[in-house]
């Protein structure tokens, strides 16, 4: 057990040290957030006078924004740390070390938070000193939207890192459109209500839809409906579990086929 937890260290470390001597790879973590931040803060300025449901509970464009971007940028953030293995040919080097493939899952998804909060947390700051608006108000039930959200886009960002190493680096648009297939049906910006009928029974599905809801159920009533985030935390999990044996899966493929050496640009 000790020397999981020193592989893992390890594997979080030399992304910590790419961060560093390259501060370029974090920069697209905070500009794109705050590029839309600063869009739908303006669209939330404008709307605000009118007789509308932003003007009742204010910010709720700006929270389905900064909820969203912890799925995207959660899921981007570990494909990314994959891909970067990848990219430096070093994907071969490490199966070869006694890392085994669950403790490689682990560093990358530990990776994967540290880049989400390095980019996130200075845009909720940018939202609050610009717009006026505190995501933070929403108490605590924001660590369980952070925590759910959070192990939703890792379960996605495992999936396409594991396809990816089948399959090689022709699907690696996969990894940056993945989530965004499933933002029409997150009810990100609007209630899963006004969804056709089979496609409310996909949204409710997934755990997204679940806390969406409860953020405008937040900012609209100033009502908390823990058994809607019980629901989404099991469904987070068991998604996660899902996506961790989908990476196992093509990882024993890749193995079998011979193709982890030959992985690199």
């Amino acid at each position: 057990m000790i020397g999981s937890i020193e592989r893992i260290y390890a594997l979080v470390m030399r992304h910590i040290y790419i961060w560093r001597s390259s501060i370029m790879r974090l920069v697209d973590s905070i500009y794109w957030p705050a590029v839309q931040m600063v869009m739908w803060g303006f669209m939330t300025q404008y709307l605000l006078p009118q007789a509308s449901f932003v003007a009742q509970a204010a910010g709720v464009l700006l929270s389905g924004l900064l909820l969203w971007e912890v799925v995207v940028r959660g899921n981007l953030s570990l494909s990314i740390a994959f891909l970067e293995e990848m990219w430096s040919r070093n994907l071969g080097h490490l199966f070869v070390s006694p890392i085994r493939s669950w403790e490689m899952a682990t560093g990358i998804i530990i990776a994967a938070l540290l880049r989400t909060l390095l980019g996130l947390i200075p845009v909720s700051l940018m939202a609050w000193a610009f717009f006026g608006y505190n995501i933070y108000s929403l108490g605590l039930p924001l660590v369980a939207f952070f925590a759910i959200l959070q192990m939703f886009s890792w379960s996605i960002g495992l999936a396409m890192s594991g396809m990816i190493m089948r399959v090689g680096q022709s699907a690696e648009s996969f990894a940056w459109a993945a989530v965004f297939i499933l933002m029409p049906v997150s009810g990100v910006y609007y209630p899963v209500t006004v969804l056709p009928h089979w496609l409310q029974v996909i949204a409710w599905g997934l755990p997204p839809a679940y806390v969406f809801e409860g953020m405008r159920s937040i900012l609209a009533d100033k009502t908390v409906h823990w058994d809607m985030l019980a629901i989404a935390f099991g469904l987070s999990v068991v998604y996660l579990v899902v996506g961790f044996q989908i990476f196992q899966w093509f990882f024993r493929a890749s193995r079998r086929a011979g193709t982890l050496l030959g992985q690199g640009e």
